[in-house]
């Protein structure tokens, strides 16, 4: 793997990114001190190496659920029977294309995977569960917890 060398610019970049990538690249440019034309260049190449995997907007599951119904959050942990890498590699690409799957950790110790799971409500979560953990004959436990409050939520990785 190459290795990335950052400058002190490059970091300020990612760093106002990560709070607002909706910024113009001159409001963006005069944020970090430089020119637009520069910013620009700079924005491009921490995107060809990867640096920046994609731009998104982050909703609010609490406006969203006062839109359309109630919503439902649970951090849920997977122990899977066999734990080669062929029985990994199967479970993550088994929730991978679930869009209610948000997130999916390998972790270590104690269970396999951790999830984050976003569903309409109990019974979506249900139906969900019984689709992707009950189904599967590898699946030896899984432990949900329910989101009653969320007290932080951020995607800003540290920079220093």
């Amino acid at each position: 793997m190459e290795q990335i060398q950052l400058d002190a610019t490059d970091l300020l970049l990612l760093q106002q990114l990560q709070l607002d990538a909706s910024l113009s690249n001159q409001a963006l440019a005069e944020r970090v001190n430089t020119s637009a034309p520069t910013c620009l260049r700079r924005v491009k190449r921490l995107r060809d190496l990867g640096l920046i995997e994609r731009q998104v907007a982050i909703l609010s599951p609490v406006r969203l659920a006062q839109a359309l119904g109630h919503g439902l959050s649970a951090i849920v942990e997977i122990t899977l029977d066999r734990q080669d890498a062929a029985a990994l590699d199967t479970f993550e690409a088994r929730v991978a294309p679930i869009e209610a799957v948000q997130q999916c950790y390998r972790v270590s110790p104690g269970p396999d995977f951790v999830l984050v799971v976003h569903t309409r409500d109990m019974p979506t979560y249900h139906a969900l569960a019984q689709r992707l953990f009950s189904s599967d004959a590898n699946v030896r436990n899984v432990k949900a917890f329910f989101s009653i409050k969320r007290s932080k939520f951020g995607a800003e990785l540290p920079l220093g």
